[in-house]
């Protein structure tokens, strides 16, 4: 099979081209850029065949556009590795139409949510990276979490050889059900450390710890060298992609839109990864129209996609949707790289994103031009504050009999609110696919109050109370529970551990030499 290469270059600028499997191994490019394809390429098999593929086959169809420098049977072997019975569903990801939206059910996995996706397949693109580039290095995945990426980027790196995980959670910033499966994480390469602090301080520090050339050299004469599991890295970017073309697909099949009709895209979003994969979608040849950016009160991207500023200075609220819990969405530099004009030339795109980030970084704020407005005009911004939130958990609930959780409530409610408003400016409504990003048990007190507002709070409980919570759910919907929610609630606490921000190396090369 003879492909058109793609090679992968910083946002900002040195560095050169590198290889795909590079790309995934190095995670943030040296300069602190992220990688990006040095051009997009198209899909090449028509709707009409993906509609009749399975995941995995419609994953090795878009995969192998941008992971050039795999062979197909690497590739044929990671996608078996990733997608197989650790998923609940034999569909990999369901579609459910359920008051007037098609809901892309990403939390089937071994972690009930949508990182499992990518995270699923990352190790395998990891290690087979290694192999070709023939490192002799243990890989240290180094990763900050809101909420779900820790837990499914462990469950992935888990006693994988040449591997060890350290992850850093706000202590008080995710749910209950996702604070136990981080800390009773098994794996002797697993590593789960809590910050006093937010997501936003989590992900500074891995960054930091990314970009310091001496502590680099240091682990590199110790056997070690970081890579990241976040959303920053290409490799789970790219993974994300496949769904969004697979859900078009199934919506084809099932007669929901003809082959070629435009959709609309919903996404709630945080660290802008999910969403930038629609986008990526989309540039690949994916019908389109737009793309719904749903924030919750942390609503930096609404606010940024409204005004053309983006500005991290304000309040850092703690929701009910906590792994949208960010003011510094790190994949948005990739969609400001290309609206500076990337496409035709690439250095100066990268010097103009060069100087943003750096303003960002000194101020806390920059403001785009209009001609990159102009390019973002797709991406539709909507926000659901709390009480709108659960009110949308309610509503489905009652029309539809559809449980969905916090992430997806914020996300439905933004595309209902984006439909009425074509209705009422007489613009034509298309068929709408969310992004449903986390089982409901993942947030069951929040959700119980959503449906069942009379007995169950929004209060805090004591943490045993939270499984009378789940049973609750299960018991009043009829759904099963996951067994990632059964397994937590006995498992044996094994990461107890929690750090000041300033720490976060030294609780590193703690682990690390443990771990040697």
């Amino acid at each position: 099979m003879d492909r058109e290469q793609i090679y992968y270059q910083s946002t900002r600028g040195e560095g050169g081209k590198v290889t795909a499997s590079q790309a995934i191994l190095q995670g943030l490019a040296p300069d602190g850029g992220l990688y990006v394809p040095d051009h997009l390429p198209k899909l090449d098999v028509p709707t009409a065949e993906l509609a009749k593929m399975h995941y995995r086959e419609v994953a090795f169809e878009v995969l192998k556009l941008f992971l050039t420098d795999y062979t197909e049977e690497e590739l044929h072997h990671c996608i078996d590795s990733a997608y197989d019975a650790k998923f609940d569903s034999e569909e990999i990801v369901p579609l459910k139409k359920a008051d007037g939206l098609t809901y892309l059910e990403l939390f089937h996995g071994a972690t009930i949510a949508f990182k499992d996706m990518a995270l699923s397949i990352l190790p395998h693109l990891m290690t087979t990276a290694a192999r070709k580039n023939g490192l002799d290095k243990e890989i240290v995945i180094l990763t900050a979490t809101s909420g779900d990426t820790g837990k499914a980027a462990m469950a992935g790196f888990a006693d994988v050889p040449g591997t060890s995980i350290v992850v850093f959670y706000p202590k008080d910033g995710v749910s209950y059900v996702q604070k136990r499966q981080m800390i009773t994480q098994k794996g002797a390469n697993t590593c789960v450390i809590g910050i006093n602090g937010n997501f936003d301080d989590a992900q500074r520090g891995v960054k930091e710890m990314f970009g310091d050339k001496a502590l680099a050299e240091k682990l590199a004469a110790e056997g070690f060298v970081f890579s990241s599991a976040n959303s920053i890295n290409i490799g789970r970017l790219v993974p994300q992609v496949v769904y969004y073309v697979y859900g078009y697909a199934k919506m084809v099949a099932a007669g929901e839109v003809t082959d070629g009709e435009p959709i609309d895209i919903c996404v709630p979003t945080g660290n802008f990864g999910n969403i930038l994969a629609a986008h990526y979608a989309k540039c690949i040849g994916l019908p389109v129209r737009n793309l719904i950016c749903a924030s919750n009160d942390n609503k930096v991207l609404y606010d940024f996609f409204r005004t053309g500023t983006y500005d991290r200075n304000r309040d850092f609220i703690l929701t009910i949707s906590p792994s949208m819990d960010i003011l510094i969405s790190s994949n948005l530099e990739r969609l400001i790289y290309e609206s500076c004009g990337a496409a035709k030339d690439p250095a100066a795109a990268a010097a103009k994103n060069r100087a943003l980030m750096a303003e960002l970084s000194s101020t806390g704020k920059y403001a785009v031009i209009d001609e990159m407005t102009s390019y973002m005009k797709d991406f539709i911004p909507g926000f659901a504050t709390e009480q709108e939130t659960l009110e949308e958990i309610r509503k489905v609930y009652e029309n539809a009999g559809y449980v969905i959780d916090t992430h997806t409530a914020v996300a439905a409610y933004a595309a209902d609110h984006y439909v009425a408003g074509l209705k009422e400016s007489g613009e034509k409504v298309l068929p709408v696919l969310v992004a449903s990003t986390a089982s409901p048990f993942k947030f069951s007190r929040a959700v119980m109050h959503a449906i069942d507002p009379e007995h169950f709070s929004d209060e805090e409980a004591a943490p045993e109370e939270e499984w009378g919570v789940v049973d609750a759910l299960s018991a009043l919907t009829g759904l099963p529970l996951p067994p990632t929610v059964t397994e937590a609630r006995s498992a044996e606490v094994r990461h107890p551990g929690t750090a000041e921000v300033s720490e976060m190396q030294e609780k590193v090369e703690m682990f690390l030499k443990r771990h040697k």
